[in-house]
């Protein structure tokens, strides 16, 4: 089911209008096309925000905005001209929700005016939902909580490429070498530590202050991984690399709190290979990106 983020209006309504085969009616002509078009990946949803210069160009003709959505040819790296309505609002926003993580879509908007003229579409706008995940408690490793000192972001347990039910977010062993990373109890100070377990793995520290919310993370950097262990550290952010048999994925990781044998902290992971999009639900920064498509 997918739905309207604000201002939903009657779908009776929407079918009104229908689909307009000559935008022109008298001297009247259709609204501006929605300049811009911009994106925020989340867990099995994408929120859509654009320019809002359609209602803005004629407030007393503007009546609303229709959302499309595509599939994404990942092979070809095109949109593949199967649009679909998402949906409609009077707001310059939308919510595309119960999206399959890990698959692209493309996403375009355009304005209805009141006599039912159509504009033309907003660039063509790519995304890719992806998992995320608050306050998970992993302990330290060495202690009395061994089987629950491990972390995998995502296990691909049938192979099929998706974040399904039971494969993400995992609390393991620490002594399974296919985990992404375990926590360090470092016995001079207690403090704790990530440290990379998977021989594909490394990670990075975000930015050297801390960070506001998971959210802070927008886009895995493409270069400053190490093996090397690093300390949690509350506020802190840390960004993983994942290197395997599917591809390279990455995750990130906000710690939230830390005691002397655990740590507890919010993670997300992007499921689709090579994609370096991380940011969830919140709206600090934006995802996703523009792409051409022929219609």
């Amino acid at each position: 089911m997918r739905f309207v983020s604000r201002y939903a209006l009657a779908a009776a309504a929407a079918l009104s209008f229908g689909c307009q085969t000559d935008n022109t009616t008298g001297s009247q002509l259709p609204l501006p096309a929605p300049a811009s078009i911009s994106s925020v990946s989340l867990d099995s949803a994408v929120y859509l925000n654009w320019a809002d210069n359609a209602h803005d160009a004629d407030p007393q003709r503007f009546f609303w905005y229709r959302v499309y959505s595509d599939s994404f040819d990942v092979a070809d790296s095109v949109c593949t001209n199967q649009w679909v309505l998402e949906g409609t609002t009077v707001s310059h926003e939308f919510l595309a929700a119960q999206l399959p993580n890990g698959v692209p879509r493309c996403f375009a908007t355009s304005a209805i005016s009141m006599e039912g003229l159509e504009s033309g579409w907003s660039p063509v706008w790519l995304d890719t939902p992806r998992p995320d995940a608050r306050n998970v408690l992993v302990w330290g490793f060495g202690g009395t909580h061994d089987a629950q000192s491990g972390f995998r972001f995502w296990d691909d347990v049938n192979g099929n490429g998706y974040g399904d039910p039971g494969e993400l977010g995992l609390v393991q062993d620490g002594t399974d070498p296919t985990i992404d990373f375990r926590m360090y109890v470092n016995p001079g100070d207690s403090t704790l530590w990530f440290v990379p377990e998977f021989s594909g793995d490394s990670l990075q520290l975000y930015q050297n202050t801390p960070i506001a919310d998971l959210t802070s993370i927008d886009y895995a950097p493409a270069t400053g991984y190490t093996r090397d262990t690093i300390q949690a550290v509350p506020g802190y952010g840390y960004v993983f690399k994942m290197v395997d048999a599917s591809g390279t994925h990455y995750g990130g990781v906000r710690v939230t709190a830390v005691s002397r044998q655990y740590v507890i902290f919010d993670w997300s992971v992007q499921t689709a290979a090579g994609n370096r999009e991380l940011l969830p639900a919140r709206r600090p920064g934006l995802t996703g990106r523009v792409v051409a498509v022929s219609r």
